[in-house]
């Protein structure tokens, strides 16, 4: 099977062109166009450029392109383009290989569509039970984002039907084949239609991406763009280690030394990550881990503590090297070196993004040397490693976050809206200052919303005492 092959890294006249590419050059419906416009969406990004005009005539597509490429909204659009939303049918199936990149996906989703009345877009992810999704689905929905393992168990119980599919994404391919999904999404594309559109988004490219491609594509365009991440404005550090003590003392001493606010410490296994937030936590930080094994709530409340800034440091996995809807962070940690260049790559790209100044450090071993060897690096870590921050730094001050997360036990299903709570809290007298109020995360059955730490008590008073919509709600604050 023959592919076709556009690679716009290989021309830096041709790089500027398509950056400077606008949406208006495509064939898109109004309401599409304007959104954008409202978006403040003009130019197109490379990977937009590339890949929109072969998705809109049809073509089977295999991209190659990172996260924060704008791959979402180049296959977003396209979807959007070719949904007749009067017809509804599941016609758009959008794979990915974890509930955090499904929900951002279908967020985005939502966001492209938000001047096109009626579109109704599903996400269907493990974690949650399956009864409300099930009746989701007897409502009928156009577009369904969701985890291979999730979206075959309703095709195996016989509460979806991918019958009207006309569109097939499958977004981050290699993360869920890393994930062991091969035969589930071989599951999953046995019960579609075969006179399909399918489009295939990877950062990598291992060989069961080209075998898949082969089996389930026809004649499919390749467009690769390189890496988005910028590591001009990163600040890389790297240090040899002895041993586990020896690389716990220089995380604190690390963390003493540059005081960072937000940060990810990036481990190799679910174990190191338990490990290593049992030994922050117990030294006074305020601390988080993130990983597979834990329960999804447990997953999404990490996530918003740290997003708000109520927590400081987030021990992870690779599971949140990518696909994660966090902002630009102060410093990157890496606690192991990843066992890949590219996850490398993504890890350290959590920093410095926007154009911001940004601090990756790494620790490593003897065994780990090779890995940092095959590292594109501008200087040699082995002849000229990183000063080590004084010992005397550990026994800096521990930076304590200023925002504190209260959880109020109603959300979407009770009508609840960002709005009111903001309002509830900055009304009245005595009343929070809308400055006091950080980042409100709504759910449907509950509510995650930071407040400066010396306002928790009087936010606590003024949601349990006063009424959201004509009702009381429980809250509790958050504490590690």
């Amino acid at each position: 099977m023959g592919f076709g092959s556009v690679r716009i890294s290989d021309s830096f006249i041709l790089l500027e062109l398509l950056v400077n590419a606008s949406f208006n050059q495509l064939a898109l419906k109004r309401a599409l166009l304007e959104n954008l416009e409202t978006l403040k969406f003009t130019q197109m990004t490379p990977i937009q450029a590339e890949a929109l005009p072969f998705i809109l005539e049809g073509k089977d597509l295999i991209a190659q392109a990172k996260t924060g490429s704008g791959k979402t909204a180049a296959f977003g659009l396209g979807l959007l383009q070719k949904l007749e939303v009067k017809r509804f049918r599941v016609q758009t199936l959008v794979l990915c290989p974890t509930r955090e990149l499904a929900e951002q996906v279908a967020k985005e989703i939502r966001t492209l569509a938000q001047k096109i009345h009626n579109i109704k877009v599903l996400t269907l992810c493990g974690g949650t039970s399956l009864g409300p999704q099930i009746g989701s689905l007897e409502h009928g929905a156009h577009i369904i984002v969701g985890t291979p393992g999730r979206v075959e168990e309703h095709i195996r119980k016989g509460t979806l039907s991918l019958l009207d599919v006309k569109m097939l994404v499958l977004d981050e391919a290699d993360r869920m084949l890393d994930m062991g999904f091969q035969d589930t999404l071989d599951r999953i594309i046995e019960s579609l239609p075969k006179d399909r559109q399918t489009l295939l988004f990877s950062a990598t490219f291992p060989k069961q991406i080209d075998l898949i491609a082969k089996r389930v594509m026809r004649n499919p365009v390749t467009v690769k763009v390189e890496s988005v991440h910028s590591t001009s404005t990163i600040q890389q550090r790297f240090y040899p280690v002895r041993s586990h003590d020896d690389r716990i003392a220089l995380l604190g001493s690390v963390l003493g030394c540059y005081q960072p606010k937000s940060t990810i410490v990036f481990c190799n296994t679910k174990k190191e990550t338990d490990d290593v937030t049992h030994a922050l936590t117990e030294k006074g930080y305020v601390a988080l881990s993130f990983h597979g094994d834990l329960e999804q709530r447990e997953r999404d409340q990490a996530l918003v503590r740290f997003a708000n800034k109520s927590v400081s440091i987030l021990i992870a996995t690779d599971i949140a090297a990518r696909g994660l809807d966090i902002d630009s962070l102060d410093a990157v940690i890496n606690f192991h070196i990843a066992h890949d260049p590219e996850v490398h790559t993504h890890r350290i790209g959590r920093t410095g993004r926007a154009g911001s100044q940004g601090l990756a450090f790494s620790f490593f071993s003897d065994k780990e040397a090779h890995r940092v060897a095959e590292l594109d690096l501008k200087e040699d870590p082995f002849t000229s490693p990183a000063e080590r921050p004084d010992i005397a730094f550990l026994n800096t001050p521990i930076f304590q976050p200023e925002m504190v997360t209260l959880r109020m036990d109603g959300g979407k299903k009770q009508k609840v809206r960002p709005g009111d709570i903001l309002g509830a809290l900055t009304g009245g007298d005595p009343a929070l200052l809308g400055a006091d109020v950080g980042k409100i995360a709504l759910y449907d059955q509950f509510t995650y919303f930071a407040v400066k730490r010396g306002s928790v008590d009087l936010a606590l008073k003024k949601i349990t005492e006063g009424t959201l919509k004509g009702k009381r709600f429980r809250v509790r604050a958050i504490r590690n």
